[in-house]
C-alpha cells in the first residue's frame, strides 16, 4: 500500500480526529499492575466555572510535553485530570441568576439552591475540561475528578476529623478578610491589591489633660470609632513623655491610652498611628499585645452597627464621608491630602475588603509548617525549578499564620460541625457547644453523651474554603484515605508544573497537608512557569480586558502551532513569555510562524514518502554503514543524533523552550532545507540503486525520527504523518512509541563542522549568483581558493553538493589563484575566497545599466524624503507616526543605495 499525505495539511480535521482516537481508545489509561517507573502528574484543577484562558494554554501544553516525552521513554504514566468546585464562583454565579428572579438563596432554601448548583454543575461545569480536550492533553479521562465528588468529599471529611481530633482545628474570634458583596471570609488569594488614587485624613486627638493633642493619619477615617488606642514607637524622642497618658476619641468621647509598640515607624507620617484591633491585621495584633479592647464597628453587609453611634446603619463609605464631615466641624480635621494607595479587593465581590473580627474555623499551622520546613530543609523537598523560588517557598513557610477555613456560603463542603442549640435557645451563637464528626448519627451519639438525650443539634452553615479540599488534591484524587493500588504507585506524585502566583496559597497548602497525612511530600519536583504577557508585554487580566483568547488562535491556526509558540517562546525555566498578537485582526506572527513549521514538516514528509516507492521505514530496514552511507547520510545521523541528546537533555532539565528550538533549527535547517536538497539527485529513476536504497533508508529512518521527538510538542501532526509513513494500523500509535536514542558512535562533530564550511560556500555562491543576475537555469564555474589543505579536502570531498546545490558546472579547488582571471565577482567563507567568472555568462553592460537605474531611482526617493524631512511645517503638521514612517524610508533607501553602489564596483 502506497504511503500518501494530502496535498494540504487540514489541522482542525487532523486535530479532533486524533483527539477523539486518543479518548475512545483510552490509549492514556494509566495501569498501576504494569508496574514499572512511575511518572505521575496531577492537574492543577482549573475552576469548574472557569473557559480556556492563555494561562491554562500554556500550564496543560508544559505539562502535557513532560508527560507525553516521558511516556515514549518507558515509564508508567498518569496525569491525572479533574475540577475545582470554587464556591465563591459558582454561588456567585448561582445568585446572579436568582436576583434576575427577584429571589435570593434564604427564598429557595439551602436544600434547593444546592439542587440547582448541582443542575449548573452538570449543565455548564464541563466547559473547561471540553476546552482542555482540544489541547490535545495526554490526560487519563477514566481518571477525571471533581473536589464535590464522592471520594474526594470523604477525603475532605476525614481529614477535617483527624485535624480537629488531634487538636489542629479550632473555631475561634479572629480577624479575617470579610467580602460585604459575597458576605463571606475570603482567602489571601481571593484578594486583588489594586492601586488607587485615595486620599490621606489628618486629625488631632486632644490629650485628656488637655495639654495639647496627637496628629493621626489615616486612609478610613471611619474606622477612627473603633480605635481603642494611639501608639507610637518607644524610642521616639518627640512622644516619649505621652506614653501611658491617655486622648480623647472624637466623635465617641472614648478615653484610650497612648502605648508604644516597635511595629510603629517613626518616619511615616506624624509618627503616630491609631489603633483600630477589630478593623486592621497590624492592629489586631497591637491590640493583643498591648490588652487592648477589641470594638467591632461594623455589620457584615458593609453597614456600621450599634458601636458606630450616629452613624449606624450607614454604608461604610456613606459613613466615611459623614465622619469626615463631623470631625471638620468640630475642629480636629487638620488637612485631606491627595494619597495613592494600595486597596484589597475581593476578587469574586468586586468590592474593598473589609478586616473583621468573625468567629471562624481555624487550622493551627505552626506543626504542619514545620513537618514541610524540616522536609525542606532536611531533605531538599519537593525541589523547585527554577531554584529561586526555593527561599520564596520557605520564607512563606516561616511566616505563616493560622489559616481561617471556613465560608459563609453554601456550595462547597458543609463544615462537618453539629451545634447543641437547645444549650443556647435555639440559635448558634459564638459560644453555643459542638461535636465534630463524619455523619449527623455519630454527631447525634457524641451529643448525647455530652448533652443529654433531647439534645437539638444544628449543623454548621458554613463551608470550608476551596484551598481546604485542593490542598489534598495529590493524594485525595489517588484514592486516600483508602489505601487503593493507585495510591501505592503513583504517590508521591513526580512533578507539579504551576504559577509562582499559588506557591503561597497552593503549594504550600499541598506539602503540609500531605506532610502530615501521608508522611511524605506529595511531589518530588515543583516546576513553577512564568506568565504570558499580552503583546506589549503587560499581564493579561478582566480588568484590562487584554487577554487573548487561545481557542480563537486555535480555530485560526490549529492547537500544534499554538502548542509550539508557547513552548519555543519558554527561554529558560520560569520565564515570563510575550504572546505576539494584532487585536484589529485576531491574528498572531509567531503562532502563523508555527504554522508555518507544520506545513513545512507536513510537505517534507510528504516528499519523503512520494520517494520511498510505497516502502514504510520498517521495510527499508534502518541505515547501516555496511550499505555504503555516502558524506551527507553520515552528517545527518551525525546532527540527529545531536539532536535526539540535546532534547533528552533538555527535557529532563527542563529545559522546554531549548528543546523546542533545538528542534525546530534541526528540522527545518538541516533535514529540509539541506538534506533533502542534498539527496534528491540519488532517488531519481536512473539512480545508482544502492545509493537509493541507502538515501531513502536514511530518509524515512530520520523522519520517522523527528515525528517522535517533535511528537510531545506538537501530537496531532505527528501521529497522522506517523500512521501514514508507517502505515500501522488503529492498534498502534505514536504516542505509545519509544523515544529516540542517542546513537553516540554515530556523532561526528568534525564532520558536522565540514559541512558548514560547504554550506557556507553554497551560500556564498548562491549570494553572488543573485547580486550579479545570473539565471537560475544558468551553471557557472567557481573557483574556490584555500591555503589551508585541509579545507581545500572538505571541498574536494564535497564538491559534488556544491555543484548541484549550487548549479555549478566547473569547479576549481585551488591554494593560489592566477594573475588573470578575467571580469569576476568574489566573496569570503571562512578563509576560503569564491570567485565566480563572468565572461559569457552576465552581460556586463547590460546589469551596469540596470544597477545605475536602480541607483538612480533610489537617489531621487532619498533627496525627496530628505527634503519633507528638513522642512519644519512637514514636521510640525504630520503625526508622529507619518513623521517616523519617513525617517524610517529614508534609512532603507540609503542602506539600498550602500548595496547598489557596492554592486557596481564590481562591474
Amino acid at each position: 500500500m502506497t504511503a500518501n499525505l494530502p496535498p494540504q495539511y487540514d489541522p482542525q480535521a487532523t486535530e479532533a480526529k486524533w483527539q477523539k482516537y486518543w479518548e475512545d481508545n483510552q490509549i492514556f489509561k494509566a495501569d498501576p499492575e504494569k508496574g514499572g517507573e512511575p511518572y505521575c502528574v496531577v492537574i492543577p484543577p482549573p475552576n469548574v466555572t472557569g473557559s480556556l484562558h492563555m494561562g491554562h494554554a500554556f500550564e496543560e501544553t508544559l505539562i502535557d510535553v513532560l508527560v507525553r516525552y516521558h511516556r515514549m521513554t518507558g515509564r508508567n504514566t498518569l496525569w491525572l485530570p479533574g475540577t475545582d468546585h470554587a464556591s465563591i464562583a459558582v454561588q456567585t454565579i448561582l445568585e446572579k441568576q436568582l436576583k434576575a428572579e427577584g429571589k435570593t438563596r434564604h427564598d429557595l432554601g439551602r436544600e434547593k439552591f444546592l439542587e440547582r448548583a448541582w443542575e449548573w454543575k452538570a449543565e455548564s461545569g464541563n466547559t473547561i475540561t471540553n476546552q482542555l480536550r482540544s489541547l490535545g492533553v495526554s490526560v487519563d479521562w477514566s481518571r477525571e475528578r471533581f473536589t464535590m465528588d464522592e471520594g474526594l468529599s470523604a477525603a475532605v471529611l476525614e481529614a477535617f476529623v483527624r485535624l480537629y481530633d488531634e487538636g489542629l482545628i479550632y473555631r475561634g474570634n479572629y480577624l479575617v478578610n470579610w467580602c460585604p458583596a459575597s458576605q463571606s471570609a475570603v482567602s489571601d488569594l481571593e484578594v486583588d491589591q489594586q492601586e488607587v488614587e485615595g486620599h490621606l485624613w489628618h486629625f488631632r486627638y486632644p490629650l485628656t489633660d488637655g495639654s495639647g493633642y496627637l496628629e493621626v493619619a489615616t486612609t478610613r477615617p471611619e474606622t477612627m470609632l473603633g480605635d481603642t488606642g494611639v501608639a507610637v514607637n518607644p524610642q521616639d524622642d518627640r512622644y516619649k513623655h505621652l506614653i501611658g497618658k491617655t486622648v480623647t476619641l472624637p466623635i465617641a468621647n472614648r478615653e484610650i491610652p497612648i502605648i508604644a509598640d516597635e511595629f510603629v515607624d517613626p518616619t511615616f507620617g506624624t509618627g503616630c498611628v491609631k489603633v483600630t484591633p477589630a478593623h486592621d491585621p497590624n492592629d489586631f495584633e497591637m491590640g493583643k499585645r498591648h490588652n487592648l479592647p477589641f470594638i467591632n464597628i461594623m455589620n457584615k453587609d458593609g453597614t456600621l452597627n450599634e458601636n458606630a453611634g450616629e452613624f449606624q446603619g450607614q454604608d461604610r463609605f456613606v459613613a466615611r464621608k459623614n465622619v469626615v464631615q463631623r470631625l471638620e466641624t468640630d475642629g480636629v480635621l487638620v488637612k485631606i491630602e491627595d494619597y495613592k494607595h494600595t486597596v484589597p479587593y475581593s476578587e469574586r465581590g468586586k468590592v474593598p475588603v473589609e478586616p473583621l473580627l468573625s468567629t471562624q474555623w481555624f487550622v493551627k499551622i505552626d506543626p504542619l509548617s514545620q513537618r514541610a520546613l524540616k522536609e525542606l530543609d532536611q531533605n531538599n523537598s519537593p525541589v523547585f525549578v527554577p531554584d529561586r523560588w526555593t527561599k520564596v517557598y520557605r520564607d512563606w513557610l516561616v511566616k505563616l499564620k493560622d489559616w481561617c477555613i471556613s465560608r459563609q456560603l453554601w456550595w462547597g463542603h458543609q463544615i462537618p460541625a453539629w451545634y447543641a442549640v437547645s444549650e443556647t435557645n435555639g440559635e448558634i451563637t459564638d459560644t453555643t457547644p459542638f461535636v465534630v464528626a463524619k455523619t449527623e448519627a455519630e454527631a447525634r451519639e457524641k451529643a448525647k453523651g455530652k448533652f443529654g438525650q433531647d439534645v437539638e443539634l444544628a449543623r454548621d452553615p458554613d463551608v470550608l474554603d476551596t484551598w481546604f479540599s485542593s490542598g489534598l488534591w495529590p493524594f485525595s484524587t489517588l484514592g486516600w484515605p483508602d489505601e487503593t493500588k493507585d495510591l501505592e504507585f503513583y504517590y508521591p506524585t513526580t512533578t507539579l508544573v504551576t504559577g509562582f502566583d499559588i506557591i503561597f496559597f497552593w503549594v504550600a497548602r499541598m506539602t503540609m497537608m500531605a506532610g502530615h497525612f501521608t508522611e511524605k511530600m506529595p511531589f518530588d519536583t515543583v516546576y513553577i512557569h512564568g506568565l504570558v504577557l499580552d503583546e506589549n508585554g503587560q499581564k493579561m487580566s478582566k480588568s484590562k480586558n487584554n487577554g487573548i483568547d487561545p481557542l480563537l488562535l486555535i480555530s485560526k491556526y490549529g492547537t500544534d502551532a499554538l502548542r509550539y509558540t508557547l513552548v519555543k517562546e519558554v527561554v529558560g525555566a520560569g520565564q515570563n513569555i510575550r504572546m505576539e498578537y494584532d487585536r484589529k485582526t485576531d491574528e498572531s506572527k509567531s503562532v502563523e510562524a508555527s504554522r508555518n513549521f507544520t506545513n513545512k514538516l507536513w510537505n517534507a514528509a510528504r516528499f519523503v514518502m512520494m520517494n520511498l516507492d510505497g516502502q514504510t521505514p520498517q521495510q527499508l530496514g534502518n541505515p547501516s554503514g555496511e550499505d555504503g552511507w555516502e558524506l551527507c547520510d553520515r552528517w545527518i545521523l551525525s546532527r540527529y543524533y545531536q539532536v535526539v541528546q540535546q532534547s533528552r537533555n533538555c527535557l529532563e532539565n527542563y529545559g522546554l523552550g531549548e528543546a523546542a528550538k533545538g528542534l525546530y533549527e534541526f528540522i527545518w535547517g538541516d533535514f529540509c532545507d539541506w538534506y533533502i536538497e542534498l539527496v534528491k539527485s540519488r532517488l531519481q529513476q536512473d539512480a545508482e540503486p544502492n545509493s537509493k536504497k541507502v538515501a531513502q533508508q536514511t530518509f524515512a529512518f530520520v523522519l520517522e525520527g523527528i515525528l517522535k521527538l517533535l511528537h510531545p510538542f506538537m501530537p496531532h501532526i505527528t501521529e497522522e504523518i506517523w500512521h501514514t509513513l508507517t502505515q500501522t494500523g488503529d492498534n498502534q500509535c505514536l504516542a505509545l512509541q519509544a523515544y529516540p536514542e542517542p546513537d553516540i558512535s554515530l556523532i561526528d562533530p568534525e564532520l558536522e563542522q565540514q559541512f558548514e564550511l560547504l554550506f557556507g560556500t553554497i551560500r556564498t555562491i548562491r549570494n553572488l549568483r543573485a547580486d550579479s543576475d545570473i539565471k537560475p537555469s544558468v551553471k557557472v564555474t567557481a573557483i574556490l581558493q584555500s591555503e589551508s589543505e585541509k579545507e581545500r579536502q572538505i571541498i574536494s570531498d564535497g564538491g559534488v553538493y556544491i555543484q548541484d546545490l549550487a548549479k555549478v558546472e566547473n569547479l576549481t579547488v585551488t591554494a593560489s589563484l592566477d594573475a588573470d582571471l578575467g571580469q569576476t565577482i568574489a566573496g569570503v567563507v571562512g578563509t576560503v575566497q569564491v570567485l565566480i567568472p563572468l565572461a559569457g555568462v552576465v552581460d556586463l553592460a547590460a546589469l551596469r545599466a540596470k544597477l545605475e537605474k536602480k541607483l538612480s531611482k533610489v537617489e531621487a526617493e532619498i533627496k525627496h524624503t530628505a527634503a519633507r524631512l528638513t522642512n519644519q511645517k512637514f514636521v510640525d503638521k504630520a503625526t508622529p507616526d507619518v513623521v517616523q514612517g519617513a525617517r524610517d524610508a529614508l534609512a532603507e533607501a540609503e542602506k539600498q543605495a550602500e548595496i547598489l553602489r557596492d554592486r557596481l564596483k564590481l562591474f
